[in-house]
């Protein structure tokens, strides 16, 4: 008797498990990707996708699912779901999409905002597969030189530069010969980076899987067992390194990617993943980065869904039983609801817990528990610079410049993040400088003769917080002047290495966390969204901190999911879509990679046969 219980139980179990993982339909097939077609160069076409504003005559009937915030995890989450037929709503407060993959044009300069180069998109890549599935196919990508960052650290005579290469072999070798003293120490980083890329699936199944089995798998280390990710995500950067080797220029290597904290606060396995990304390359959307909104909305619109923008919302609509029904949104001086039986927040975690939730469920103990897991991340400060010149006019490349002022990250950060407001501006010790117009080759043909650069460092939100209740570009001159001062800082610092640029300078640009906030709806100014400290990252925390929230029907999509980044927040629109479908969409994805494969080996085979 017993025995045919277990045996009855066995077999539910086997097909239940099945059907979890095999029985559902497929977002994503090779069918549905065709050849791009030819670009859209009329702005005022352009804007009627990706510019479409809010009314309540555009808003779809009978919605499945309403997303708020376009960025990339909003939009990636969007166009999964609407290719298994659901009619998604995306609403963005911004008047456009695109989050930070979107561009703006002020004086005839495009500068991208949050996008600036990205990695794993060589052929059949799952990212790339990824990208082609919810942009059909539309989304094109130039890969950028080979040596696509450069690294100085110190000033004047004491400065040091490194170039870092692309490569599957020739990263690791090409560090090796500027480091000779430290072969072993890169090797075992390299092993590191290896492990963290083989293995990051496994600390990305403990958000599939039920929280109670994740959670008991992390607990008795059992997880543990199958491979040292989970150790390792737990493990500080600066602490790994200093195993490794006492040389401080190579630590500053190994974590210069920087997200705002610190390496001994941070993960290795983020700094790790971070570089690996760009080991087979580094890409740039051909067209700029607002191909990317401009290609994934008609993938939603196909469904019957939509995207909206100017349509902030105000709140998510909770009702007594305590689960989500829909949004308001604000339409002039009035709220307009909009329901949906699952709603989906792209626009971080604080936002959607402190400021959209009604008082009396952000107040409730599991809500709160929640919010204590993440910490507010650093605000980030940008300078978008315009030049009447073209790239070989200026010297300019497409490859990228990381600058530190000296070799120790982790004291360097915590000494400029202690300043007080005036002392700030003068003793930035870290920057990143890029040249969008340099990295996209159809920027000649619509913006001849001008070349742009964009400027980031990470600030405090606190130096800023006084202006936090003015008006944008109304902020007043005390402001002004003091965004400036960082600005010029920075301008500077880059006219150092490009001596060129300040007498062709003709426009110029300053964001601040204030910016960010209106403009991109970034809590406290955080592009990178919640902090991605080194808490955040143990296994424990890891399987704790999934798309499901206390609230019914609401779930989390974006950074704040898994980790930052283009790539990072559209892991996160696929890590909800899982959620949300109950079905692990990364097995379809899998599978399409396998037939890929298959099809390009028999692509080659019939090659080598012409070839014969």
């Amino acid at each position: 008797m017993w025995l045919l219980i277990f045996v009855v139980w066995l077999v539910m179990w086997a097909g239940g498990s099945y059907w979890y993982l095999f029985g559902k339909p497929s977002p994503f097939s090779i069918e549905s990707v065709r050849p791009p077609g030819p670009r859209e160069y009329d702005q005022k076409k352009r804007d009627k996708v990706i510019k479409q504003g809010f009314s309540v005559d555009k808003v779809p009937k009978d919605l499945d699912v309403i997303v708020i915030g376009s960025g990339i995890g909003g939009l990636t989450v969007a166009a999964t779901l609407a290719k298994v037929g659901k009619k998604v709503l995306v609403l963005e407060q911004h008047d456009q999409s695109g989050g930070c993959c979107h561009t703006y044009v002020e004086k005839g300069f495009e500068f991208d905002v949050g996008l600036h180069y990205i990695g794993q998109l060589h052929e059949n890549s799952l990212l790339r597969i990824a990208f082609d599935q919810i942009t059909e196919g539309q989304l094109e990508f130039v890969e950028l030189d080979q040596h696509f960052d450069t690294i100085q650290i110190g000033l004047g005579e004491e400065k040091r530069e490194y170039t870092i290469f692309t490569g599957k072999t020739e990263m690791e070798a090409h560090l090796k010969k500027q480091f000779p003293d430290d072969v072993a120490a890169i090797e075992t980083f390299f092993r590191i980076m290896k492990v963290s890329a083989k293995k990051t699936h496994y600390l990305a199944t403990l958000k599939l899987i039920p929280k109670w089995l994740a959670l008991f798998l992390v607990k008795t280390r059992i997880a543990h067992l199958f491979s040292p990710i989970f150790t390792l995500s737990g493990t500080g950067a600066t602490d790994l390194v200093s195993t490794l080797t006492s040389n401080k220029d190579l630590h500053v290597i190994f974590s210069y990617l920087f997200y705002g904290v610190p390496p001994k606060d941070s993960s290795i396995v983020i700094n790790a993943l971070l570089i690996h990304h760009y080991k087979r390359g580094a890409y740039y959307p051909r067209g700029g980065a607002s191909e990317i909104s401009y290609h994934i909305i008609p993938v939603i619109q196909k469904s019957g869904g939509n995207v909206l923008v100017r349509a902030p919302v105000t709140q998510i609509l909770v009702n007594k039983e305590g689960a989500a029904y829909g949004v308001k949104v604000k339409k002039g001086q009035e709220e307009v609801e909009v329901r949906a039986p699952v709603v989906i927040s792209n626009c971080g975690i604080f936002t959607t817990f402190q400021k959209l939730l009604p008082p009396e469920i952000s107040m409730k103990q599991d809500v709160q528990d929640r919010l204590d897991m993440m910490r507010h991340g650093r605000g980030s400060f940008l300078v978008f610079s315009g030049f009447d010149a073209t790239q070989e006019e200026l010297g300019i490349v497409s490859t990228n410049f990381w600058l530190f002022k000296n070799n120790d990250m982790d004291t360097s950060m915590d000494e400029f993040f202690a300043l007080s407001k005036e002392d700030a501006p003068e003793n930035i010790p870290m920057m990143f400088i890029t040249f969008p117009s340099a990295k996209d080759p159809e920027s000649k043909k619509r913006h001849p003769g001008k070349s742009c650069m964009t400027i980031l460092t990470m600030v405090k939100y606190e130096w800023f917080e006084e202006w936090k209740d003015t008006a944008v570009r109304k902020r007043g001159d005390e402001y002004h002047n003091y965004k400036m001062r960082y600005a010029n800082q920075l301008f500077a610092w880059a006219c150092t290495i490009f001596p060129k640029l300040r007498e062709k300078l003709v426009f110029q640009d300053v964001a601040t966390p204030l910016t960010n906030m209106h403009y991109l709806g970034a809590q406290r100014g955080a592009m990178y969204s919640a902090e991605h400290n080194l808490d955040r990252f143990h296994a424990e925390a890891v399987a704790r901190n999934r798309c499901n929230t206390p609230v019914k029907n609401l779930y989390i999509s974006g950074q704040d999911v898994f980790s930052c980044g283009i790539a990072g927040a559209l892991h996160g629109g696929l890590l909800c879509a899982s959620t949300v479908l109950d079905h692990i969409v990364y097995i379809d994805l899998l599978f399409l990679k396998k037939k890929l494969k298959k099809q390009k080996a028999k692509e080659l085979a019939l090659l080598a046969k012409k070839i014969e």
